[in-house]
């Protein structure tokens, strides 16, 4: 009977170290990260743009024969201009919620884009790494759009006051146009006598409000009296949800 236990003993120490031993020899293949998608966030779109002052959407399956450790989702502009009042943006950031956590989680999440973020290409790079080591990563390129946009602008360069100077130019918005508000001051005119430094502000709406698509094209008449010379003038359309952009030009008010 000791002989017998005796044997049992030394089995059950094998086995544990047979144990031991095959588990330092597992192997982990890396991470597989698989159905990449990013897009608008309000339509969950998968097409590879949003807009700035919105969110974005972010999706993709992780197959992980390890634990996964964190998620990490960096985005980063391509040397894009930045315009007066825009901020360079760049974004990174860890995810190590539980319910990533796991072998074979579904990565789900909406991301800000600053309003004032420069429009154009980014870069985007989502890397999982699992509690072995491995790491792995895709990445893709994310067009940040402005909501608001003009084309197409055509204005006469010059008028003569007493009569009228003619503007187009074609609207596109996510979320339809507001309004649109046309500035006209001058540049630091001297009126002559019975003459008047010309300031016009007007605000359009009626067969533009809530289009998301719409040729602006009007003629805005200047003052018999206006002082002759230069004048800035503004455009601002503003959409549904508050953003705006400008065009600024300048018109010269001449005498005849």
């Amino acid at each position: 009977m000791k002989h017998l236990r005796h044997a049992l003993l030394i089995s059950l120490m094998a086995l544990a170290l047979f144990s031991c031993k095959d588990d330092e020899d597992v192997t982990f293949d890396a991470p597989v990260i698989s159905g990449f998608e990013f897009g608008e966030g309000g339509t969950h779109s998968t097409e590879g743009s949003a807009y700035r002052g919105s969110d974005l959407h972010l999706e993709a399956e992780i197959l992980a024969e390890a634990t996964v450790a964190s998620i990490t989702v960096t985005i980063h502009g391509h040397d894009l201009p930045v315009g007066e009042g825009e901020e360079e943006w760049d974004f990174s950031q860890t995810y190590t919620d539980d319910k990533y956590l796991v072998k074979n989680p579904t990565f789900h999440e909406h991301i800000d884009i600053p309003a004032n973020a420069p429009a154009g290409e980014y870069h985007i790079v989502m890397e999982v790494t699992d509690e072995a080591g491995k790491t792995t990563e895709v990445e893709g390129h994310l067009d940040v759009k402005a909501p608001v946009t003009i084309g197409d602008f055509e204005m006469d360069e010059a008028v003569v006051r007493g009569s009228d100077f003619h503007v187009e130019f074609m609207i596109n918005t996510v979320n339809g146009i507001h309004q649109i508000t046309v500035d006209v001051h001058a540049h630091g005119l001297t009126p002559g006598a019975g003459e008047v430094a010309w300031d016009f502000e007007e605000v359009f709406e009626e067969g533009y409000h809530g289009l998301t698509e719409a040729e602006f094209h009007e003629h805005i008449d200047v003052p018999a009296n206006a002082a002759a010379g230069e004048y800035h003038v503004i455009f601002t359309i503003e959409d549904e949800d508050g953003n705006t952009v400008e065009h600024e030009t300048h018109i010269d008010v001449t005498a005849s």
